[in-house]
């Protein structure tokens, strides 16, 4: 559980969830924040994701995330980004705040908590084991996931859904080779 990268199961001595969080109400709250927000926030603050030694966000070039050869793609990814809110805002100045919220704010909000959903369900399934460090190695973190098979919607996500485990197992495979891989 020391080494998962993200939806690390809460132990009893969290008491922010053991004694605050782990009820319906609790439960209702948590289930908004994360498909409205943990998203971002996995990227910028490393919310629901590993503990490392350090500053860990996506968006920091130096974050333990990375090793030496990745960190001027960080940079450049930075860049871009910064290209893209400054088209966005161009943009919402153009026509309005609202208007891109509807045509893209919205939809990436609905993106987003698809995405989450999706990635939750992958990754906390009851009969999934999780391993302490004293057990865990690369093979068996790899395989504390599931394929779900949700119809047509395989399709719709690009098959994320029903060919999860093999991304695990091969980051780099593109997602139209993942239902054969599988």
């Amino acid at each position: 559980m020391e080494y998962d990268e993200v939806w690390i199961p809460k132990r009893k001595a969290d008491t922010l969830y053991s004694e605050v969080l782990n009820n319906p109400l609790g439960n209702l709250f948590m289930t908004v924040v994360r498909l409205l927000l943990i998203f971002p926030m996995y990227f910028t603050f490393n919310i629901h994701g590993r503990e490392y030694n350090g500053f860990v966000s996506h968006f920091y070039p130096q974050s333990p995330l990375f090793n030496d050869s990745e960190r001027k793609l960080i940079w450049l990814s930075d860049v871009g980004m910064l290209v893209a809110f400054y088209a966005l805002y161009k943009i919402a100045a153009a026509t309005s705040a609202t208007w891109l919220f509807c045509i893209y704010g919205g939809p990436l909000l609905v993106m987003n908590a698809h995405f989450i959903f999706f990635t939750f369900l992958h990754h906390s399934h009851p009969s999934l084991a999780h391993y302490d460090s004293r057990e865990w190695d690369w093979i068996r973190g790899a395989l504390s996931t599931v394929d779900r098979d949700y119809g047509i919607f395989n399709t719709i996500f690009h098959d994320v859904t029903c060919a999860h485990v093999v991304h695990h197992l091969i980051s780099t495979i593109p997602h139209y080779h993942t239902v054969e891989a599988t």
